[in-house]
């Protein structure tokens, strides 16, 4: 199976978020899509160990934040390379409750509001069924997708991602990979030797030091 057809895809990137009665969660996901124009239903892939599939689970509801071009990247890495269980994601980034559900107002398009009507289970993945009951624009900004973040941000997939593709390296050079976000420092493409990097030196993906990074040849 050629694994590369499937990066010809188009997808958009999203914030999706909810609560419980103790915990504000959310997670990046790149597969969110209408089903159905009246009384419109929206599809929702989340990986069945992230806690913010957990806490759906619980809650019934969620909000698909549509991002934008300009959103500042630390939020997406906030988003995507943590767990709500450790990290307070909604520390610093500007937010308001709506319907009982956080919704994301810095770097946003907009947000649509729903309950959970349906729940299709996969190997690794639930597909949330969401009936929209509120939503709203809150810019006229180029919504983010994909292929933007990855080319333009030079942004990566984290693992639990339902588009997650492995990259194979080449294992001629010195490598190291970030154990949050997967990012790989090569020795070889770089100006300086990953061991010669200073100490406050942070993974260009996600942030963290060096002392995340393993090395793998």
């Amino acid at each position: 199976m050629d694994k590369n057809i499937f990066k010809k895809f188009s997808y958009g990137l999203y914030i999706v978020s909810t609560k419980d009665e103790n915990t504000l969660a959310g997670c990046v996901v790149n597969t969110a899509v209408q089903i159905t124009s009246q009384n419109p239903i929206m599809a929702v892939s989340i990986n069945k160990d992230n806690y913010t599939n957990e806490v759906i689970k619980k809650s019934k509801k969620l909000a698909i934040n549509v991002l934008s071009k300009n959103i500042n990247k630390e939020i997406i890495n906030t988003f995507g390379f943590y767990s709500s269980k450790d990290v307070s994601k909604y520390a610093n980034v500007e937010y308001e409750i709506v319907d009982n559900v956080p919704v994301i107002k810095e770097g946003s398009c907009g947000y649509l509001i729903g309950d959970v009507i349906d729940i299709i289970a996969s190997e690794t993945h639930d597909i949330f069924l969401v009936r929209v009951e509120a939503s709203q624009v809150f810019s006229d900004d180029d919504a983010l997708t994909y292929k933007y973040y990855q080319e333009n941000m030079k942004g990566r997939s984290p693992s639990k991602a339902p588009t997650y593709l492995e990259e194979v390296e080449n294992t001629s050079s010195s490598k190291y990979r970030c154990l949050i976000c997967g990012h790989i420092y090569d020795d070889a493409k770089e100006d300086v030797p990953f061991a010669e990097l200073p100490d406050d030196w942070v993974c260009p993906v996600c942030g963290v030091g060096k002392d995340k990074f393993e090395k793998i040849s």
